[in-house]
């Protein structure tokens, strides 16, 4: 045993180090009027001969202190011991990490990583240990269940999709923002494709990689879903040569959906007028010069007018475009007949000028130049003027998100009036998809049990029935999904609406009336950039063109 003394004033304390036990002894001998044993005065001792780290025990400290305040002896007490660093290594309950626990040294010696290593091969540990954690844990001297290895995760395969072959198909499902804004791009021409072009290949699912357990066990990978052609895609077929890739079979115009592409057949023709008589076509028109007064021209996709119509019907289960204008009948004795000139799509209306017309949209109406006197209604947005003059002048207008133009109103005052917001059609709309829904739903059901029972009980039905079950359930799902698509997309136009706004970019005009949610705003006088919306308080008002919607 090595003795190292170290003395008080007038009250010496002898400490000593034990080699055996590893451990600080202290002796003490009684001497009149020596100055008091303090716990910092022995503290600082132990720290001036390299023992400042030892463990030391609370009851010697205590059982010391006692005696030297009451003048007794003490011989040999243990005072500190040098403590080794601990430590524990633990694998998950799948066995993807490995965990290390680390209880740093008090005196003693520190955790070597041969020992970490020698921890994690005896449990098994084959390969994954991060190095750098490790060297991290041992510099620090402690860890509280600090992940030192991981195995390999398995890489799930990726699910199958549908990539489109053409590059400028149309969709009939318009992109919208976050905000409520539409993309109004330019249609451009239509794209024509033949039969036996390629429309959409179907890419299948990946099996993924394994992964790997720090045990070396294989954990297995998820594959991907598998995406299927749509059970009804009119006018095209799959190729006799790869049944992942989808062909026309017609010639005509091809349309994007959820499930694959369809084909629309496309009728080209010069104009309309009496010689050519009134359209009516399954498909898509292009005409490439006007649309002449009294004619209808009806399609169940778009319809392109490269000139003008006026007084002319155009329905559309697609978008219009007039790449001149669209001359109508309101104000004109004949204007409130049945039968008079009207422009309806399904989806969008765009085009040079407006005068007179009656305009319906399912989702957008947008008019480069003026719009004079017209009546225009928009399932979402309004927009007068993207290069040219944007004027709005006259007229009754609807829109449940926004109307814009450069210019609203007129410095004649003629009364220009404009309803956003959500329309009672919208809420019986709702009604009507989440019937349909329903329905749709009881259907799959009784599809679902079906299948169900030729799971169970494998040649009982016939494999024709079963095909046709499968196909049939995947055509009611497709359908469950775009009726949900449908609901959600109204139910946010809903909690948009709050915040229509009619903006003007550079003016607005007197005469101009504005109701929203039950309140009526008519522009008192001209006003430059601005916009009426609801403010924060609920109250229907002109705005800064930039100020928030109301939450």
């Amino acid at each position: 045993m090595g003795d190292v003394s170290a003395e008080q004033e007038d009250q010496p304390l002898t400490l000593s180090f034990d080699e055996a036990q590893r451990a600080v002894l202290v002796d003490f001998t009684p001497q009149p009027g020596a100055a008091a044993v303090t716990e910092e005065g022995l503290r600082a001792t132990l720290a001036e001969h390299g023992w400042g780290a030892f463990r030391i025990s609370a009851e010697a400290l205590a059982a010391l202190l006692a005696a030297c305040s009451a003048g007794t002896a003490v011989a040999s007490l243990r005072i500190a011991e040098a403590v080794d660093a601990t430590f524990s290594v633990a694998l998950s309950e799948n066995q993807m990490l490995a965990h290390l626990s680390l209880v740093p040294a008090e005196g003693g010696a520190a955790v070597s990583r041969d020992a970490v290593l020698a921890a994690l091969t005896e449990l098994g540990v084959q390969s994954g240990v991060d190095q750098t954690a490790l060297t991290e844990a041992l510099a620090a001297g402690v860890a509280d269940h600090m992940v030192i290895a991981r195995g390999l995760a398995p890489e799930h395969g990726a699910d199958g999709r549908l990539e489109p072959c053409q590059t400028q198909p149309r969709t009939r499902s318009p992109k919208v923002s976050e905000s409520g804004q539409v993309d109004y791009r330019d249609l451009g021409d239509l794209l024509v494709v033949h039969p036996g072009d390629a429309l959409m290949r179907r890419i299948p699912p990946t099996a993924g990689t394994p992964g790997r357990t720090l045990t070396g066990a294989i954990v297995p990978a998820q594959p991907g879903k598998v995406v299927v052609f749509g059970a009804d895609l009119p006018g095209t077929k799959r190729s006799a040569e790869d049944p992942d890739l989808l062909v026309a079979a017609i010639t005509g115009q091809p349309v994007l959906r959820h499930d694959g592409m369809i084909v629309e057949p496309v009728l080209v023709i010069e104009s309309v007028s009496m010689t050519s008589g009134n359209i009516r076509f399954e498909g898509s028109v292009k005409i490439k010069g006007d649309v002449e007064s009294g004619m209808t021209v009806s399609a169940t996709g778009d319809i392109e007018v490269g000139g003008v119509a006026e007084l002319a019907t155009l329905d559309a289960g697609g978008s219009v475009v007039v790449r001149g204008g669209i001359i109508g009948a309101l104000g004109r004795k004949d204007g409130k007949s049945s039968g008079a000139p009207i422009t309806r799509a399904a989806v969008s209306v765009e085009t040079g000028y407006a005068q007179n017309a009656h305009i319906e949209a399912g989702d957008c109406i947008v008019i480069e130049d003026a719009a004079i006197q017209c009546e225009l209604v928009a399932a979402n947005h309004i927009v007068v003027g993207r290069k040219k003059r944007g004027c709005l002048v006259g007229g009754r207008h609807q829109a449940t998100l926004s109307l814009t133009a450069k210019e609203v109103g007129s410095p004649q005052r003629l009364t220009t009036q404009i309803e956003l917001g959500i329309n009672p059609a919208m809420h019986k709309q709702m009604l009507e998809l989440a019937k349909s829904r329903d329905a749709k739903e009881t259907q799959l059901l009784e599809v679902s049990k079906l299948l169900a029972l030729a799971r169970q009980h494998p040649g009982r039905l016939p494999d024709a029935t079963v095909t046709k079950a499968r196909q049939t359930a995947a055509a009611i799902a497709a359908a469950i999904a775009e009726l949900r698509e449908q609901y959600e997309e109204i139910n946010r136009k809903v909690a948009l609406s709050l915040g229509a706004r009619v903006i003007a970019t550079q003016k607005i005009y007197e005469s101009v009336e504005v109701h929203l949610a039950g309140h009526r705003f008519r522009v008192p006088r001209e006003y430059g950039a601005c916009a009426v919306g609801l403010d924060r308080e609920g109250q229907l008002g002109l705005l800064a063109p930039d100020e928030p919607a109301l939450d």
